[in-house]
Formats: C-alpha cells, structure tokens, sequence
C-alpha cells in the first residue's frame, strides 16, 4: 500500500457511582422525566460549590491501574472554558495538565493518560424549538486517550471492545455504548507507508456510538485522506461527524490553548500515596485477558472459546460453575483424568445452545431460570446416554422458559433415551432383515450404507435410541 493510517482513540467511560461528580444529585441520567436528577451545583447557580465525588475518583484509579497506568503523586481539576448550551455554567470542569493517570499500556498500544471530568446535559429538538435536559450534566465522565498506535480500524474496534470488557470487570460502568455510557471519537491521519514522522494534519471523528460506527467511519476517512493525498490536494486538522454513510465536516479542530484551561479554584489539590495506590491495586479483579488465559491453561479449552466465554463477564462466571458441578461429579465417578473433556462439554454447550437462547431474550446468563447446577446436570444425563443431544436441546429450551430440573422434564416431556441392549437388539434385527439390500452393501465396503441402517434403527426407535450403543451393537451384528 502506498499509504498507511494513523489512529488515536479518545474514549469516554460513564462512570457508575450513586450521585454525581460534584454534587449530591444522584447519577442516573436514563431517566425518563427532564431536568428531575438536578441541584444548584449541576446547574451552575451562583455561589454553589463543587465537591468531588471520592467514589469516582477510586473507580478511575482502579481503570488505571487496569490499564497499566501510572499514578502520580499529585492530581488537579480544571476550568475547560467552551461554550456547551447544555451545561450551565459555560465551563467544564476536566483537567489538564495533571491528571489521575498517565503512560499506561494495553498490548502495544499506548495510553497517553486518563483524565476525570463532568459531563454536558442533552439537547432535545421538538420541532422549531430546542429543549435541555440536565440529568446527565455533571455525570462523571473517564477521559481515555491513546497515542496514534493504531494501525488499521480493526485494530482499533478490537481494542474498543477488550476496553468495554474491562470496565465491566472491574465494576465501574455497565459500557452500553448505545445508552451512551461508553463513548469514542477518533483522530485519523494519513501518510507515506513506512514514514515515521507523525503527519501535519489530523481529522477527529465524532459522533461514533458503536463498534461499527468506529470501523465503518474509520475506514471511510481513510479513503477519503488518502484519495485526497493521491490528488495533491492538502488536508486541514478539522473535526468531522459520522452520518451513518460518510464524514461529514463540523468545525475547524480546536487546539489546547483555545480552551482558556486554568485550575479549577474551588476544589483542592488530589494527592494519593503509595500505600492508598497499592489497596486499590489489590481491589482489580481477574481481568479479561487473564482469565482467557487462565481457561486455557486449567481447562484445556482454545483460545477462541476461551475468548467467547470471557467477552462476557456473567457467562465467564456461569461457566466456572457448571465447570464446578461436573467436577465433583467427574471425581465422584472416579473419572477425575476427564477434566478436559467435561469443560469441553461446558464450553459447546455455552457458546451454542445456551448463549442462542440467552440473545433472543437479552438476559444475562445469571438472570436466566437455568441454574449451573441444572445445565450441569443435563450435560451429565447426555454423557450418561440418558437423553440424546437432540432431545437435550429441547430440555434446555424447556428449563430456560420455565426453570426446573432436568431429569423431571424428560419425564414428563417423555424424552429418555434407550439404551437397553435387548430393546435395541431387537429393532436392530428387525431393520436388518427389512433391508438386506443396505446390509450387502455395506459388507461389499460402501460404508454410507452403515449410517442409513443406523438411521433406520433410529426411526424403529422413534429417535430415543443411544446412537453410541446402536453403533457398537450393529457393528457387531453385521460382522
């Protein structure tokens, strides 16, 4: 390629705490009715003063850490002066040029630092006339901003949605970039495939409120900076949105100095020691990409399954439990040498049956009426022969609807499988001497002859028989 991108991420994270990040307002800018989660301070009256919100700050040191992020010593806010017709009091407060977290890394990819600010309310358009919503005015906001690492939109979209992962681990925001709790704008340049130097122009994307939105914007800006290049043409740093289709340009791309920042004069200096960093350090839970690792080395599962079942943090959960009951029941059996076989069986019945299930009624896997236990039992009662895969499938579809155990609802369903010998021997017999012509192809070598009598067997058996003993008993017999 004669061309090459250059991508930064500046990533917003709503943080979930009980009220905002100066004020006692409480923190829930979903909220149906306007302008209802509002006090003095949010909505910038004279004399009111802000307080920080000491939750936030915890839970943004815990996504530096995550992010392998250094804390300094020393922390300020600031004044970010900007006109935002939806936040009262006509500045910001951010912070500029000391902020909680700095030179951190994921992979090869750099964080430039990770800042705490408020957030602007909303703008509500009803016909002629513009409407503000305050709700969301002062909701903390986590400022994540990355060097120009990035070498392709894939790159970043990825990046995007392990960083999702990891807040959710932690705990500190639910990430749902369509209710805009997780928020991206992109800067996006070209130049000279192997070209070092950074080039003199840059164009921030807004406006991307998905995974796709990113990749598709990315791309689309690529094509436009590179065709634009080709023809000579020069490119200016300029803000630019996403319509869905292309980029669209907004405004010349504001530098720092346009911002007027000063220290914020009504909040004190932030200073964190080491011995407040290390009980934080303490507190992060097993990150994502650890625990992919951690599920291949102790279960014996790939990395792609391993990578399905961490994507989400409740299904990683669910799977150590049902893990957990075929355990003890492996080890019951004597059977302890077959760890990885049952969490194999775990992992295919997660990824497949179970997780269809969970997307068509958007539950989480803990809030579904199946219980580890109930899932566990049913991959016991298949590996038993007791009930054939198909007739589980059923079983699952039944206990996510209803709840319940396993072994009563292929009672009930009429759904055991046959696994006695004698019952089989007889209809084996039977499609036998009904198909003699399939019987003497199979011995002349046509070994697609076997699966049709193993078929018929099955019909005899009105799909209840073990096709692993129809299997052993019709070998033998045709032998």
């Amino acid at each position: 390629m004669k061309y090459e991108p250059v991508i930064g991420l500046e990533i917003h994270v709503q943080l979930k705490t009980r009220s905002k990040m100066f004020c006692s307002s409480p923190n829930n800018p979903d909220v149906d009715e306007p302008n209802v989660n509002i006090c003095e301070v949010c909505t910038g009256q004279p004399g009111s003063l802000p307080v920080a919100n000491e939750e936030a700050i915890k839970k943004s040191i815990l996504v530096g850490l995550a992010l392998n992020c250094e804390i300094p010593e020393y922390s300020k806010f600031d004044r970010k002066n900007y006109f935002y017709p939806d936040l009262p009091k006509g500045y910001q407060i951010s912070q500029y040029d000391q902020p909680l977290c700095v030179r951190g890394r994921v992979g090869t990819i750099r964080i430039t630092r990770a800042h705490l600010e408020e957030d602007a309310g909303k703008l509500v358009h009803e016909g002629e006339a513009t409407l503000v919503d305050l709700n969301r005015a002062g909701v903390p906001l986590l400022e994540i901003v990355t060097e120009p690492d990035f070498k392709s939109p894939r790159e970043a979209r990825e990046f995007l949605q392990n960083l999702r992962n990891i807040v959710r681990y932690i705990g500190v925001s639910d990430a749902d970039m369509e209710k805009g709790h997780l928020r991206c704008d992109a800067n996006v340049s070209v130049r000279k495939a192997g070209e070092k130097a950074l080039p003199d122009y840059k164009v921030e994307l807004k406006n991307l409120n998905s995974f796709k939105s990113v990749f598709d914007a990315l791309n689309y800006e690529i094509k436009r900076q590179t065709e634009a290049l080709e023809e000579g043409r020069k490119l200016a740093n300029e803000t630019r949105g996403w319509n869905g289709a292309k980029t669209v340009s907004q405004r010349v791309k504001e530098e720092a100095h346009d911002y007027r920042y000063f220290p914020e004069p009504d909040l004190p200096i932030l200073h964190f020691r080491k011995a407040d960093i290390e009980k934080l350090r303490a507190e992060l839970p097993e990150l994502p990409q650890e625990k992919q690792r951690r599920f291949v080395a102790e279960f014996g599962i790939g990395e792609k399954d391993a990578e399905v079942l961490i994507s989400d943090k409740n299904l990683a959960g669910f799977f150590e439990e049902v893990v957990s009951e075929l355990q003890e029941w492996f080890a019951s059996e004597g059977r302890d040498g077959e760890a990885r076989k049952f969490a194999k069986l775990a992992v295919n019945w997660l990824t497949g049956d179970f997780q269809a299930l969970l997307k068509v009624a958007d539950v989480a896997p803990g809030e579904s009426k199946v219980t580890a236990e109930n899932l566990a039992e049913l991959i016991k009662m298949v590996d038993l022969g007791q009930v054939s895969t198909t007739a589980a499938k059923r079983v699952l579809a039944v206990m996510f609807e209803k709840g319940g155990d396993p072994s009563n609802i292929v009672r009930d369903e009429g759904l055991g499988q046959v696994s006695d010998n004698a019952a089989i021997e007889t209809a084996l017999d039977k499609v036998v001497a009904e198909n003699e012509k399939a019987v003497a192809d199979f011995k002349a070598g046509r070994e697609r002859s076997f699966g049709f009598l193993v078929g018929k067997a099955m019909q005899e058996l009105k799909g209840k028989g073990n096709p692993q003993v129809i299997n052993e008993l019709l070998r033998k017999k045709l032998r």
